[in-house]
């Protein structure tokens, strides 16, 4: 099925297919020095880039470990991702899952957003009850499964 998309408005754009999304969830941990300051910049440099390279996610920034949810074409996300490994603000960079062929964003309307890590637990949610898409849900469960048992 082709899915038309458009990346930097809610509204498609008529005959203009997108590839299939792909998606990428890592956690790392923030080099010393990374402060709110620096995170803020970060958001604001993703809210300015990822638009044009059809990227949106979120973000969980909390107790100096970075947690993020980045979707979009493959070729770009993986771009993104050796930049993310290469940037000095983050350490021990693993990737958590990864997911090919998918035919919705889990966020679609997020070119990056912040979200506490209290927060998590509720976005999540709130997105896997969102989804048609059963590779997408079988990501989220397993994301709250470890938020779950991390809160225990």
């Amino acid at each position: 099925m082709s899915v038309t998309r458009v990346l930097q408005s809610d509204e498609p754009i008529a005959g203009v297919p997108l590839p299939n999304l792909y998606n990428l969830v890592y956690t790392s941990r923030a080099s010393p020095g990374v402060d709110d300051a620096a995170v803020a910049r970060i958001i604001e440099c993703s809210q300015s880039n990822n638009p044009r390279q059809g990227i949106t996610g979120l973000l969980v920034y909390g107790s100096g470990i970075f947690f993020q949810w980045l979707e979009g074409p493959r070729d770009n996300v993986t771009q993104l991702m050796a930049a993310i490994s290469a940037d000095p603000r983050h350490t021990t960079v693993v990737v958590l899952s990864e997911t090919d062929e998918l035919d919705e964003r889990v966020f679609p309307d997020w070119s990056m957003e912040l979200v506490t890590s209290k927060d998590i637990r509720d976005v999540l949610l709130d997105a896997l009850n969102d989804t048609d898409e059963e590779k997408t849900a079988e990501s989220l469960r397993a994301l709250l499964a470890a938020v779950d048992s991390a809160e225990g």
